[in-house]
């Protein structure tokens, strides 16, 4: 999206214009879906969660402010939202603790693996492995989590990236750069820490 769509649709959004709603989802729709069926380990639940992430939208849409970020960080962010409240009232179905358990099993690969570790559809493999990259995903700030998704999960161009996001080329390398490090970090974190007995808390 250029910057001047992406203008009039943020004017539209403050004005409640049906057209700027409509181009709105027209833009984003698709990829919200498949970045939230990257996500969630339950099919059937995208759905849901696409059509409640709209409807937020819709009720704050007068109150965007782009000074916080673009629109697509701004319908991502209420979009993860969306991701937690399912999970919180859902029981997954592979726990943080059981995929912690399946990772210490690795035993000397755990190394390999990290070193690898550019970005998280290089790790989609196994449902453990799925829902540690979730929930190290749910831990990043939302700009961090969007641009590991469109590009290495949307495998999008750096400079559609930059479209998306209204800025530039340079600067979307350099988040990336940034996003990357704090996702291995997390990851790492994540599955150094978090006890692998015992009954763990299951909500994001």
């Amino acid at each position: 999206m250029d910057r001047k769509t992406h203008n009039q649709i943020e004017a539209g959004l403050k004005t409640g214009d049906r057209d700027a709603w409509l181009a709105l989802y027209n833009a984003y729709a698709d990829s919200i879906w498949r970045n939230t069926s990257r996500l969630m380990g339950d099919a059937s639940a995208v759905g849901d969660v696409v059509q409640e992430t709209f409807l937020a939208a819709a009720r704050s849409a007068r109150t965007y402010d782009h000074r916080r970020g673009s629109l697509w960080v701004w319908l991502w962010t209420i979009a993860r939202r969306q991701i937690a409240l399912h999970y919180r009232k859902q029981k997954p179905t592979v726990s943080l603790d059981q995929a912690c358990q399946w990772w210490y099993s690795l035993d000397g690969l755990k190394g390999d693996i990290i070193d690898q570790m550019a970005a998280p559809a290089a790790v989609l493999e196994t449902k453990e492995m799925a829902e540690l990259v979730r929930r190290t995903l749910s831990q990043l700030p939302a700009e961090y989590e969007t641009l590991l998704l469109v590009k290495y999960v949307d495998q999008l161009p750096v400079k559609e990236i930059a479209q998306q996001l209204n800025c530039s080329v340079v600067a979307v390398r350099s988040k990336l750069a940034r996003a990357r490090k704090t996702f291995k970090r997390e990851f790492t974190k994540l599955t150094r820490n978090v006890p692998v007995s015992g009954s763990q808390n299951d909500e994001i």
